[in-house]
């Protein structure tokens, strides 16, 4: 019988990715990257000039469909493969990245009366501008006792949907007003290809604090907080929410023809980027974290109950694997933190020997500092160089380094920031563990394991625990991919469930990082060490860092 392939797609901050995966063994036959041609736009919009607000950051919808566009036919060509033979597809995004769209599902930003005001374009995920509505909306939250908050760890964050809406709401009430409906873009990319729209449970879970049960938040909530908004969620927020693998429709004829697959092709539901990414590696049942690691890590776990666990982003039924609830944590700097030291802290001689070498500065580093062992370095941080998004769950703190002395080496330096990463982690394990929702294994995707040998030893030893490795590069479009194979069904070739399709198709390395029984003896001490500084500056024992932030913005 003939192979049969599915197309996962990819939705980057600055650029899109397809990659064509074989259906029997998960096989990735061809990939091809489009760089968005606005990119993120974060200082002027497209055409007018207008200038941005502080902490803005917008999408040209248009970048979308050009990935369509471009990677779709790069990879069928690439691989050789038949469109006769791609029986699916599935997409995945970065996220809470959203749009308002008319009632003919176009783009506000579309039209030539709205497309100078920066409202009706595409919020991405990092547009933090809506801070202070996401403020409102927590002391509130906090103070009514809404029973919401407690599956968010006690915050909503200015990046997800409610924030966003009502920041809207409250500068460009004409683009409110004129919004139909508010959506994911992961959702607007499978309406323009399907001509259906559905809500994904994922980011309606995570991003829009809906619950399977309950719904979203109460109309007297909204009500409280803006009495403009009291009918949100079944106006301009409405929709159906279905789970993760659900089929959306048939690929239309015109989008079809535009990405060289035949029309009614099976199309999966939106999804997010880190949680398309477990079933990429093969995760369908609870007990198993996943850490998608680049310059930040969001951590994912499955559960059989709700819990309630300090600083998680959040707990959703149907939110990772359909049948599950699927928790979700993270950490807002990793690699950003390496990447910083590398670009902005690294002597001129470190550059020069790396350069000798003929290898890269982190590279360089990294070598040097696996001769160290754990201790030896008289060093620890505090990983907050971008904040605390798990389990503080607080912006504001800021990274700490001590044990410098006038021998401090800038390997040794590198190492404390690797160790201070793994110590965030294992704080998040602690906490989920804690409160009754297991972690007995890790596995990491994304590009950092694949690139730092020392750092997954590490984060194996302060752990204490194994783990596997992706077997991937393209994790969360492999996952996307799975996911169309499961809109496609048995019938045609695909699965009837993730989890079948996870059998076949998901691969681990074969090698995997174990702890090292006297490394783990040590890193326990260090820990506790961590922890008391964690606690010191993290749960108001000493609100120096902020203090400080406060000086330097009167300064």
């Amino acid at each position: 019988m003939a192979h049969k392939y599915a197309i996962g797609i990819d939705y980057g901050t600055e650029s899109g990715r397809a990659v064509l995966v074989d259906l029997t063994n998960g096989a990735e036959l061809a990939e091809h990257v489009t760089p968005y041609p606005h990119g993120v736009i974060d200082e002027v919009l497209p055409g007018s000039g207008i200038k941005l607000g502080h902490d803005w950051a917008l999408q040209h919808p248009g970048d979308y469909l050009e990935v369509l566009r471009r990677s779709v036919p790069a990879v069928l060509e690439a691989s050789g493969v038949s469109s006769l033979d791609v029986i699916g597809l599935g997409i995945d995004f970065t996220a809470c990245t959203m749009l308002p769209v008319d009632a003919g599902g176009q783009p506000l930003c579309l039209s030539e009366a709205h497309k100078d005001n920066p409202h009706s374009w595409v919020k991405l995920w990092k547009h933090h501008a809506a801070q202070d509505e996401a403020n409102r909306i927590n002391e509130l939250a906090a103070h009514s006792s809404e029973p919401f908050l407690a599956r968010y760890g006690g915050k909503l964050s200015s990046e997800w949907m409610l924030a966003k809406t009502w920041q809207i709401l409250n500068e460009a009430p004409d683009i409110y007003e004129q919004t139909d409906l508010f959506m994911e873009a992961t959702d607007w990319v499978i309406y323009r290809m399907t001509g259906n729209f559905a809500r994904n449970s994922c980011t309606a879970g995570y991003k829009a604090n809906w619950h399977k049960q309950d719904g979203y938040p109460d109309k007297s909530f909204f009500r409280a907080l803006d009495p403009r908004l009291e009918h949100i969620t079944e106006t301009k927020l409405r929709g159906s929410v279905v789970p993760l693998g659900t089929k959306a429709g048939g690929l239309r004829e015109d989008m079809a023809a535009m990405m060289g697959l035949e029309a009614g092709t099976a199309v999966a539901v939106g999804n997010v980027d880190a949680h398309a990414a477990v079933a990429g590696v093969g995760v369908v049942t609870p007990g198993k974290l996943v850490m998608a690691m680049g310059t930040s890590i969001c951590h994912m776990l499955l559960g059989t109950e709700e819990k309630r666990v300090e600083g998680m982003c959040g707990v959703v039924e149907d939110g990772i694997i359909p049948g599950y609830l699927g928790y979700e944590a993270g950490q807002s700097a990793v690699g950003d933190i390496f990447a910083w030291y590398v670009d902005e802290a690294v002597p001129a001689y470190v550059k020069e020997a790396a350069e000798k070498a003929g290898i890269g500065v982190h590279e360089w580093l990294e070598r040097q500092a696996s001769q160290y062992k754990p201790g030896q370095t008289g060093l620890l941080a505090l990983d907050w160089w971008n904040g605390n998004r798990s389990v503080l769950v607080d912006t504001d703190l800021t990274g700490l380094l001590v044990g410098c002395t006038l021998l401090t080496k800038p390997e040794e330096i590198y190492r404390a920031l690797l160790e201070a990463t793994a110590f965030g982690t294992r704080k998040i394990i602690d906490a989920f563990h804690e409160n009754g929702v297991e972690v007995n294994e890790l596995y990491a995707c994304g590009g950092l394991p694949q690139k730092n040998r020392l750092l997954m030893q590490i984060y194996a030893d302060v752990t204490n625990r194994e783990i596997k490795i992706a077997a991937s590069k393209q994790t969360p479009a492999l996952g996307a991919a799975m996911f169309g194979a499961v809109a496609a069904g048995a019938g045609a070739g695909g699965y009837d469930s993730i989890v079948e399709a996870a059998a076949s198709m998901a691969r681990v390395k074969e090698e995997t990082f174990k702890p090292i029984p006297e490394h783990v003896a040590v890193y326990e001490k260090l820990y506790r060490e961590y922890t008391q500084l964690h606690d010191y500056f993290g749960r108001g024992g000493n609100d120096v860092m902020k203090r400080l932030k406060a000086i330097k913005e009167q300064a």
